[in-house]
């Protein structure tokens, strides 16, 4: 089903390593018009020349700035005169016991985790709704599921994106648009490094022993861009076969 892949434009969050750069490598591969943002501009420019997209398919975006965000899907409507899909990937993982009190790393997960999928829908919403076609992934976790010690809130926030994405599959299926919720369980990515709290730290790398590559993760998106017009596969939940929790 690649074919239904073929030139559409395609905007990804958070695709300077990880689950968006291995998305961005493959879509491009099946013939998408990828435009990418993150905050690393270095990551961003070298992964764009492998693609072949130059420096006009990206853009440095922090996702907490409505404006980037904004800015990014302009940058993909004004190279490609439309988006055909949104990948709101970018996401933080800093997790911690709540008697720690680390306060700030829980206010960058509610801005990066869910104002940032938030700003995502915002800026491609209205071009999507003018032409009654599009589709919104939003990545959320198995963490959106169920919740463990130390990872109070990043599951909050995750279980957020996933109430965020059931709205909105509600309320654009009248304008034709799809929704996506891609939930990832144990996946080999830079996430892990953002935790602080050694406790939490040490039981993730063990939980990570199985891990899938990326590219697993890149396979799910395209196949569901890639499913025709009329079919909306809603929500995908995936773990290593090995990952019991």
């Amino acid at each position: 089903m690649a074919e239904n892949i073929q030139d559409k434009v395609i905007v990804i969050t958070g695709a300077s390593s990880g689950l968006g750069e291995a998305a961005a490598r493959l879509l491009a591969s099946q013939g998408a018009k990828v435009v990418i943002g993150a905050r690393r501009a270095d990551r961003l420019r070298a992964l764009a020349t492998e693609i072949g997209i130059g420096d006009e398919g990206f853009l440095v975006t922090d996702v907490t700035n409505r404006s980037d965000v904004q800015a990014l899907v302009d940058r993909a409507v004004s190279l490609h005169g439309q988006i055909d899909v949104i990948l709101n990937n970018a996401g933080l993982m800093p997790s911690s016991y709540l008697e720690l009190l680390k306060v700030n790393e829980w206010g960058r997960m509610v801005d990066v985790n869910i104002k940032g999928v938030l700003y995502g829908i915002a800026a491609a919403l209205p071009h999507m709704i003018a032409r009654k076609s599009g589709h919104i992934i939003n990545v959320a976790s198995v963490a959106g599921h169920k919740v463990n010690p130390g990872g109070s809130v990043y599951a909050a926030t995750k279980h957020a994106v996933r109430v965020i994405s059931e709205g909105l599959r509600q309320e654009v299926a009248q304008h034709n648009i799809r929704s996506t919720i891609i939930s990832p369980g144990a996946v080999a990515t830079e996430l892990r490094d953002t935790i602080t709290d050694p406790t939490v730290a040490e039981g993730m790398r063990k939980g990570y022993e199985t891990a899938l590559p990326a590219d697993a993760f890149a396979r799910l998106v395209s196949f569901a861009i890639a499913q025709p017009e009329e079919v909306a596969l809603n929500e995908i939940l995936f773990r290593p076969t090995a990952q019991v929790s």
